[in-house]
């Protein structure tokens, strides 16, 4: 249950404690106090309730920028045989051939979409695979849960491919046209492939045309010479490619020599693309071998990218299929595992943005604002301050939707049990 009930109706809440840099203010934490009104935030007047919120913390309704609706809770019936990359794919692959119809996407998708919703999130952007005929079902279903979700979840979608199935006249060019159709986001997966500069190319040429955003999967591997993302980087700035450019992932910068790898970075830098950290995802995959201890953590260097101005967010990825046992489309959960995991602590004080600010710059979703005016979309914690904010997941936060607590209820799993069963 939530921590407390709040008023209906417009109200005051007293003694709120948010993040200096959600205000445009120097610092870390400090006080505030919000008028709730007509489902804004509005100026505060005499008259109405007060409610002191006894230095909870407060937060606009994040926003996820890189998950996977489509494979999501696929794991009672296509569990990763050894926790590795290659056991995801191949689980995967044979998942989708043999149960995503419309219904079996639909469904999870609805579940995954609650969850979000019932944690304080706003916004998300989700990759579909999209090797034909997949395409031609996932897209569709995610234009009627656009609509379904509209008000509630505002969604984006990009579809997703290897490098090897892109070409600029093949099958990969009518999936780009069912993604403009969509008003979604052309992407695919690079990996080294002897021609890579001749399909990115294409790739590029292809959003140009339908005047789409592009976002990558970037090299997902702790094999240092897989360096895909200096190729993304130089055909950006050679191209003069103007629409925005996400790439996600980027581990094997965190393995390669220093001088390589921040040569790299100033080419991304230059070349203004956004990265989108999946640290929860990359930690479980990553440098997994059987009977041996990893050794490193599979994120990327995300202090070294802001140090460069590159705008870096951090997002929940897949949940419960091959690629992350785990997960629930959480970002305060995603929020302090990458805190822990890429030591965002003792270092700059607004790295909160990367949950908030920075994926709605990278996807053009609205800004996320605590100011008069904005939408009363908030998440409030009992947590009084940071450690107390991570040191326990926040099951007892209080979601507000246009200035309305919402029921916080989280599906059960038994619902989709008729969809394991048909496994």
């Amino acid at each position: 249950m939530d921590f407390r009930v709040l008023p209906s109706g417009a109200f005051v809440l007293r003694n709120l404690t948010t993040p200096a840099c959600l205000l445009g203010q120097p610092g870390d934490l400090i006080p505030l106090d919000l008028c709730i009104e007509g489902g804004q935030i509005a100026a505060p007047r005499p008259g109405l309730p007060e409610v002191d919120m006894k230095g909870a913390m407060v937060f606009p309704a994040f926003i996820d920028m890189h998950t996977h609706l489509d494979k999501g809770h696929i794991w009672p019936r296509a569990a990763n045989p050894d926790g590795s990359f290659m056991g995801a794919l191949t689980t995967v692959g044979a998942d989708r051939a043999a149960h995503w119809s419309p219904e079996d996407v639909r469904a999870r998708m609805d579940f995954a979409l609650r969850s979000a919703y019932a944690h304080g999130t706003r916004a998300i952007r989700t990759h579909l695979d999209s090797l034909p005929p997949q395409d031609a079902i996932s897209f569709p279903v995610f234009r009627e849960m656009r609509q379904d979700w509209r008000g509630r979840i505002e969604l984006q979608a990009s579809c997703l491919v290897g490098i090897d199935n892109v070409s600029g006249n093949g099958p990969y060019a009518k999936t780009a046209d069912i993604v403009a159709a969509s008003g979604g986001v052309l992407g695919c997966v690079t990996y080294p492939v002897a021609d890579l500069r001749v399909r990115l190319l294409d790739f590029f040429r292809l959003a140009a045309e339908r005047g789409l955003a592009a976002d990558f999967h970037v090299d997902e591997t702790g094999d240092a010479s897989v360096a895909t993302l200096r190729v993304i980087a130089e055909l950006v700035l050679e191209t003069g490619f103007d629409a925005p450019v996400t790439v996600g992932h980027c581990c094997s910068l965190a393995v390669q020599p220093e001088a390589e790898a921040f040569a790299t970075l100033d080419l991304v830098a230059k070349a203004g693309l956004n990265v989108v950290s999946l640290p929860m995802c990359n930690m479980y995959l990553q440098d997994r071998s059987p009977g041996r201890t990893p050794r490193w953590r599979g994120v990327t260097l995300v202090h070294e990218m802001r140090a460069r101005g590159i705008n870096v967010s951090f997002a929940s990825d897949n949940t419960r299929d091959p690629f992350y046992a785990y997960g629930d489309l959480d970002m305060i959960e995603v929020m302090r595992e990458a805190t822990r995991i890429a030591h965002l602590d003792h270092s700059r004080a607004d790295w909160v943005q990367a949950f908030l600010t920075n994926p709605a710059r990278a996807c053009g979703f609205e800004a996320p604002s605590l100011a008069p005016g904005a939408p009363a979309d908030l998440v409030i914690s009992r947590a009084r301050g940071w450690t107390e904010l991570f040191a326990r997941p926040q099951s007892d936060r209080i979601v507000l939707r246009g200035g309305r607590q919402i029921d916080r209820t989280l599906p059960d799993y038994a619902e989709l049990d008729h969809l394991m069963r048909q496994a």
